[in-house]
């Protein structure tokens, strides 16, 4: 099986080559990842628990989240990822922003340019593999929970939140 091939990038996301996923997490190599966030109709945020196979386990995240292939668009990679971890295909969506995040999780550098989108839907995810349960949550919840328990939330979540909704971290 041939390893998926990510586009290493630089900080404003111009591809300077093309190398393995693992290369460029062993490397600690900038690379995309798309986010996106579930919205519904009440304004309420969908977030996934991660199961205890993987990183953030046990801690809510963005429903969808996933490496941009080499050669791939960022759209092309939300509908694919959105697809793969919540059986839904995006129809209404909006390019957020993006951001860079890097930490070291697992045994791996991660040097992710973060691509984040919303996807506005009243349908709820079907749950694959990767995650145990999902969970509406109004942006007063989201406020209440990072305040009493911030752990509850994966630490990309944090980093998502801060960065490209700072309506959630204000008063905080």
């Amino acid at each position: 099986m041939i390893e998926e091939q990510v586009d290493v990038i630089d900080e404003r996301g111009n591809t300077i080559r093309t190398l393995s996923k693992s290369a460029a997490h062993r490397d600690g190599l900038l690379h995309k990842t798309v986010i996106a966030e579930l919205i519904n109709s009440r304004g309420e945020f969908c977030f996934v628990r991660q199961s205890s196979s993987k990183q953030d386990a046990g801690q809510f995240v963005s429903p969808v989240g996933g490496h941009v292939s080499s050669g791939e668009t960022d759209e092309e990679a939300l509908i694919r990822e959105c697809q793969e971890e919540c059986g839904l295909t995006p129809i209404d969506y909006k390019l957020i922003g993006t951001t860079i995040y890097n930490r070291e999780v697992i045994g791996r550098k991660e040097n992710h340019f973060f691509v984040v989108y919303e996807i506005y839907t009243d349908d709820s995810p079907i749950l694959n593999h990767e995650s145990v349960e999902f969970k509406w949550f109004s942006v007063d919840e989201i406020k209440q929970t990072l305040k009493s328990n911030p752990k509850t939330f994966g630490a990309a979540l944090h980093h998502v939140s801060k960065n490209l909704f700072p309506e959630i971290y204000k008063l905080i």
